[in-house]
């Protein structure tokens, strides 16, 4: 399934379905029968996320269903960052199978050093010509400006110390830093292991506090995409 179709399919359950229906025991019953019992185990990760261990949160992640093919942004995300991203090196934070490195390492002639960095790279496609570092994003093993371009993609929603994980993607950051997280509200039940949620372009803003001068945040379809320039930062 692509990005596009459940795009689609969340617009039904998140935006027309309200709260007290998506909140209830029948739509509990409902999303059961259609996933599983891991609807009940992500609702559980959620409301003990202070809690959680690191193996407990890394185990969920492994085993937690694939839903798209290779990658989970549009192709209107990926089209913007491929144009958005500098010359030089380029690291993708959360990078998952590779898909995304791959497309701007193929269209890209101008960007020299690809490297992937996830905490379980075991997922990650062999890809020729880019380096897998496995590491989470609260503590990147890089020198400060490492990298031209830094891309975290669908990264930041599943963090719970999101304000550490930012900071770091801006210290290893040299020129420009691309954000892309779901545009989506919170409800008791989901299908994703989401611990920050943001309705509108203002609320990702929020999360990224202090907003440089040079920065642009917009909807792209049900994504809010997030750039700024750290020349000089």
């Amino acid at each position: 399934m692509n990005r596009e179709t459940t795009n689609r399919i969340r617009f039904v359950l998140e935006d027309l379905l309200p709260p007290v229906v998506r909140d209830s025991a029948i739509f509990h019953r409902v999303a059961r029968a259609a996933w599983g019992d891991h609807v009940t185990r992500l609702a559980s990760f959620r409301a003990r996320a202070p809690f959680l261990t690191a193996r407990e949160y890394e185990d969920l992640y492994r085993e937690h269903p694939r839903v798209h093919e290779g990658t989970d942004l549009s192709n209107d995300c990926v089209s913007r960052i491929i144009a958005e991203v500098t010359p030089g090196s380029v690291c993708d934070v959360g990078c998952g199978t590779g898909a995304l490195i791959r497309r701007i390492r193929d269209a890209r002639s101008d960007c020299d050093a690809f490297t992937g960095v996830d905490f379980v790279v075991e997922d990650a496609a062999a890809i020729e010509g880019v380096n897998y570092v496995a590491a989470r994003i609260e503590e990147l093993p890089f020198p400060d400006r490492h990298f031209d371009t830094v891309i975290c993609t669908h990264v930041i929603e599943h963090v719970l110390e999101y304000r550490q994980a930012i900071a770091e993607l801006r210290r290893i950051a040299a020129r420009r830093l691309i954000i892309v997280v779901p545009r989506e509200r919170e409800y008791l039940y989901s299908f994703n292991p989401h611990f920050n949620f943001f309705p509108y372009a203002h609320s990702f803003l929020r999360a990224v506090h202090p907003v440089p001068e040079n920065h642009v945040c917009e909807l792209i379809g049900r994504d809010i995409y997030y750039r700024e320039d750290r020349q000089g930062a």
